[in-house]
């Protein structure tokens, strides 16, 4: 108690500082992989993609990530026996932060598609192990954090082949594919937007006060995707053919029709990212300060002030603009070759999967889920479309995020209690 008492100031100065520098790394891997497949894909440029992320992982966070986190995040630990020196719990989360954001930093550098709530997971784990004990980790909840690494690429993958094969079937392999491209695009852009709006309203709007019936959210979701799919519709109808490209490429004109309709996927990615992860970076600063400002009070959860959701939010813009590009590469062109199309399948089925998540409470991975959507697209045209190679490596570091993150959070545990204990 008396070192909060005298480091209360600089403890909260850290965990505003390390928690920027774990958004940073959120928005130069993980976002970064959520807008890979627009971005490789040709819909939009590398610029559009940091005002969309700007716009909606901050819309996403603020109306559905919810102005309340666990403090530990996912009951992955129990601080009960800790709760006379919350000092331990201030140092833990630090540690865990400064831990994960490292991870994310070399991650990113290497263009590896890691998972932020991995990293922060077993950064967690690798403190509670060092600074309370080995029975205080639930072992449980990491054993279906591993199995998530099969569910989760899984998921996507199958929802982007069924979607895949859906856009062969009624427009790529028919007599006039522009006309039916232009024909059907609405109805799948009516999809982004009933089902993203339909998990908000169900997961999301509780802090803001709004419940609805079961009935009445599917009404309020069908009513939003019919005015998404209107939008939709406008945008389609100004594309034209274009015979001189189809010359080069057969399906040249269709895949303009699914450029307009990536812009959406591409806001529905970023929305759906935001409300599923950008509290994973933000949770163990919300702790710290919560911790501090209550004179060592350890709560199971802790308010969200909205001052650090800006600071999350501008953190994930940042990170986007300055390292993103190596991660969308890795997404965008290296697993298979995207075209619009292939993307939008790609962007639509992760996006979707991430929602369906949240709502059940299944311990998936936008990371993971997006990587096998990508996987799920290549292998609609047969496991030839896809460079195993980039797959392995991506597997590998998937698999390692876990114990690096807990050698470097036990390390940074350590060092900081060694400086303020």
């Amino acid at each position: 108690m008396e070192i909060l008492a005298e480091h209360g100031t600089i403890l909260i100065i850290l965990a505003v500082i390390f928690g920027l520098y774990m958004t940073w790394g959120i928005g130069a891997n993980d976002v970064a992989n959520a807008m890979g497949t627009s971005v490789g894909s040709g819909a939009i440029t590398v610029k559009q993609a940091i005002i969309i992320a700007a716009i909606f992982e901050f819309a996403g966070a603020f109306l559905a990530g919810g102005h309340v986190t666990k403090t530990i995040r996912k009951g992955i630990i129990d601080p009960s026996s800790i709760a006379d020196t919350p000092e331990i719990l201030v140092f833990g989360m630090l540690a865990a932060l400064l831990a994960a954001a490292v991870w994310l930093m070399i991650a990113s550098h290497k263009g590896w598609p890691v998972s932020t709530t991995h990293s922060i997971v077993g950064a967690v784990v690798g403190f509670a192990v060092a600074g309370i004990g080995m029975d205080a980790v639930n072992w449980g909840k990491i054993g279906q954090i591993v199995a998530s690494w099969a569910v989760s690429p899984l998921l996507g993958g199958t929802i982007a082949f069924l979607l895949m094969i859906s856009i062969r079937r009624l427009i790529l392999n028919t007599d006039d594919p522009f006309q039916n491209a232009k024909k059907w695009g609405p109805l799948y852009i009516f999809m982004v937007g009933f089902i993203i709006s339909l998990v908000t309203i169900f997961k999301g709007l509780k802090h803001l006060n709004i419940e609805l019936s079961v009935g009445m959210s599917v009404v309020v979701a069908v009513l939003i995707g019919l005015a998404v799919s209107a939008a939709g519709w406008v945008l389609i109808n100004r594309v034209t053919m274009d015979p001189e490209a189809d010359r080069e490429f057969h399906f040249a004109s269709v895949e303009k029709v699914f450029t307009p309709m990536m812009i959406f996927t591409a806001c529905a990615m970023a929305f759906a990212h935001g409300s599923n992860d950008v509290a994973n970076g933000i949770g163990p600063m919300a702790a710290v300060v919560s911790i501090v400002q209550s004179g060592g009070m350890v709560a199971q959860e802790s308010s969200l002030p909205l001052w650090i959701l800006v600071l999350g939010g501008i953190g994930i813009v940042v990170g986007l603009a300055t390292m993103g590009y190596k991660v969308m590469q890795t997404i965008g062109t290296q697993i298979t070759e995207l075209t619009p199309s292939r993307g939008f399948c790609a962007t639509l089925a992760a996006a979707a999967t991430v929602v369906m998540a949240s709502r059940t409470g299944l311990p998936v991975s936008t990371t993971h889920i997006a990587v096998g959507a990508v996987i799920g697209v290549g292998l609609a045209r047969g496991v030839g479309a896809i460079d195993l190679r980039v797959i392995g490596q991506i597997v590998v570091s998937w698999v390692v995020t876990l114990p690096v993150g807990a050698f470097l959070a036990m390390l940074f545990f350590f060092l900081l209690r060694g400086i303020f204990g």
